[in-house]
């Protein structure tokens, strides 16, 4: 049944790889249009990505992306942008310390370089605001690079037995191990995951948050939002399944 909430009272937010665009690809004509024409008449409309806020502007085409959508989450949140405007900003570097972070990414860098894969790149390690993205066969890929990871991934459990392994070599360290996009895994502070984004918008009293992701599983970097409370989490398979779900949802 369509909600009949009027569009100050209802927000959805939305991942960025998978659920709006193709992995690291920009947002389709088609899809960008359908977001501005027909739901945000309908609904607010927001962005959390765990990609830097220039990674998220290139996948879609501006950086006037802040004032397409009333929100624009990067790095979970940690980099938050309201109706165009900056209103938030953290950095894991004065959070964590130095010492912790050259711990743990000195032994990052030392797992990976055991790894056996079908190609290996540039650029492991990633050091954002918010996070640092770890990316075993670099983030110097090209996109069937990607692709090839991203479907021996799936078969032999890279990532998955990585972040198994990270989770027992830093008990203490508070911090998250989490699969996101298709070849990396973001590491940030307990409690820095999308639901980050949410204390933004509950300033606002919506009536319903909806968030749609694709990596919604335990281990992925969209669950604990997902899974949230406050939220209303829709799982989805791609950005024309996102389309999909949003007609049934505003009545579209």
């Amino acid at each position: 049944m369509a909600s009949a909430l009027r569009r100050e009272e209802i927000i959805c937010l939305f991942d960025v790889d998978g659920t709006l665009t193709a992995p690291r690809q920009s947002i389709l004509d088609s899809t960008e249009e359908f977001l501005l024409t027909h739901v945000k008449p309908k609904a607010t409309i927001g962005l959390v990505g765990g990609s830097d806020f220039s990674k998220i502007a290139e996948q879609m085409r501006g950086e006037d992306v802040v004032k397409k959508f009333d929100y624009v989450f990067a790095e979970n949140g940690l980099v938050a942008y309201k109706h165009g405007n900056l209103v938030g900003k953290m950095s894991i570097l004065e959070y964590v310390g130095e010492d912790k972070l050259q711990t743990f990414i000195n032994y990052a860098l030392g797992y990976m370089s055991k790894l056996r894969l079908p190609v290996k790149r540039g650029n492991f390690i990633e050091f954002r605001d918010g996070l640092i993205n770890v990316c075993p066969v670099g983030r110097s890929c090209s996109q069937q690079e990607r692709d090839q990871f991203a479907a021996y991934d799936k078969e032999n459990h890279i990532r998955e037995e990585f972040v198994k392994d990270l989770k027992k070599q830093f008990p203490d360290f508070g911090l998250v191990f989490a699969i996101g996009g298709q070849i990396s895994i973001d590491v940030f502070p307990i409690g820095w995951d999308k639901t980050y984004a949410l204390k933004f918008v509950e300033k606002d009293c919506y009536k319903e948050i909806h968030f749609f992701g694709d990596k919604t599983s335990p281990g992925g970097n969209d669950h604990e939002i997902f899974e949230d409370s406050r939220t209303i989490g829709h799982t989805v398979t791609s950005p024309e399944d996102t389309i999909s779900q949003l007609k049934r949802l505003l009545g579209l």
